[in-house]
């Protein structure tokens, strides 16, 4: 463990800048938007081109990763962001705001790809989900702090995305000047999520629901608390109060993702994650500006602590050498579910209330837990079977990618069938 940390520390304080630039930008770009007179659903359509540009960024970055390394690709990808950041001070129609956004959204996904992938291959199956913990300890810290920085500017003003694209230069020191051992080229590119699914349904379902679920939620939950009646700067701490959840929870997590198998953790966290939903939208109702808060701080402590276990259930099922991929293909699920989401909670925030942004995520939350419990029992009752004795594996392009072998001459990875369980 002691090791690990010491392999990560670098890329941790890469991330936490990242995410200190990431979390002004979310609080910061929705309210823009609003001051400059975009409606709900226009907000949504951003959002949607923000999860459409991640997508194609997941697909992009392991090519890139491959070609220059991950220092390489981490350095372009936030000088790409940091641009956009400046651009976004001049975005005067939705056009511009929905361009600018998918531009972003595939800059960031990237950046995300890198420190995600090199953190998951310093750690092993044994502490992969303490050391994703204290990654992501770090991370929430920074995205915590961030929306206190609506209070040192002006929404209307470019001083603020000033200190976005400030912060993302700033996040390229760390890897640029330290003497940082990065972790191996993959050895393969190819995105397969019909693999992923096939290994680790659970967790790829895990990962698309997340998308539809909490991408809303962070994008427009800024919006959903000045509809309600709170000044900018008060419903910015919104964004406050659940990451700061998050990070209350999140060793907690960590440490049980370890000990019990992962899949009962995601179908857990997914119940749990609809009951606050309710309660969300109890306090709502009740006009109650401090029941919201202490509700979407329990919202936070559950529903973003899901997408890290679905990472650690993915990289204890794959190869070493696939992680990168593998992490990426599931920040595409993610993406997918992402550029799904926002636009029809927007939908529901406008035509029914405030508070459908609950609603929707409620109902998203529980069919999460349904799915995972009915895969459970599902593979519990499926009798054990064995493929064939030769199986088709994927090859280098200069071999027949049809190439057969026998099934006992390679390693098989392990799937949901097997013992997962952690030290």
């Amino acid at each position: 463990m002691r090791t690990a940390i010491k392999l990560i520390w670098t890329i941790t304080a890469t991330a936490t800048i990242l995410q200190a630039a990431n979390g002004l930008w979310q609080v910061l770009l929705p309210l823009r938007m609003q001051a400059e007179g975009l409606s709900k659903i226009e907000i949504g359509y951003a959002a949607t081109f923000y999860g459409i540009g991640f997508t194609i960024g997941c697909l992009c970055t392991p090519f890139f990763v491959r070609q220059v390394g991950h220092i390489r690709a981490f350095a372009g990808l936030a000088a790409i962001s940091a641009i956009v950041a400046l651009i976004f001070s001049q975005a005067a129609s939705p056009w511009a705001w929905i361009v600018l956004r998918g531009i972003a959204g595939l800059s960031m996904s990237g950046l995300f790809t890198v420190s995600d992938s090199w953190t998951s291959a310093c750690a092993t199956a044994e502490n992969r989900g303490r050391v994703l913990s204290i990654y992501m300890i770090f991370t929430k810290i920074a995205l915590i702090l961030a929306p206190l920085g609506i209070w040192f500017g002006s929404v209307n003003g470019p001083g603020l995305f000033m200190a976005v694209a400030a912060l993302l230069c700033l996040s390229l020191l760390p890897v640029c000047a330290a003497n940082t051992r990065e972790p191996p080229r993959p050895n393969t590119v190819r995105i397969n999520i019909r693999k992923i699914f096939s290994l680790a349904p659970s967790a790829a379902v895990g990962a698309f629901t997340v998308g539809i679920m909490n991408g809303p939620v962070t994008n427009l939950a800024a919006i959903y608390g000045s509809s309600i009646g709170m000044s900018y700067q008060l419903a910015a701490m919104l964004l406050l109060a659940i990451q700061a959840g998050s990070l209350a929870m999140q060793w907690p997590l960590g440490i049980i993702s370890d000990r019990f198998d992962r899949r009962h953790v995601i179908a857990g966290l997914g119940a749990a994650t609809g009951v606050v939903c309710l309660i969300a939208i109890a306090s709502t109702l009740i006009g109650s500006f401090s029941l919201v808060f202490l509700s979407v701080f329990l919202w936070g402590g559950i529903a973003l602590c899901i997408y890290a276990v679905c990472v650690a259930h993915v990289c204890e099922v794959v190869p070493a050498e696939e992680i990168v991929p593998s992490v990426s293909g599931l920040l595409m699920i993610w993406a997918m579910g992402m550029a799904i989401g926002p636009t029809p909670a927007s939908y529901v925030m406008e035509k029914v209330a405030p508070w459908g942004l609950f609603l929707y995520a409620g109902i998203a939350a529980f069919m999460l837990f349904l799915f995972v419990i009915w895969r459970i029992n599902f593979r519990q009752r499926a009798p054990a079977e064995r493929k064939s004795p030769v199986i088709a594996v994927s090859s280098p392009p200069m071999l027949d990618p049809h190439f057969e072998v026998p099934v006992e001459d390679i390693p098989t990875p392990p799937t949901e069938d097997d013992d997962q369980r952690g030290s």
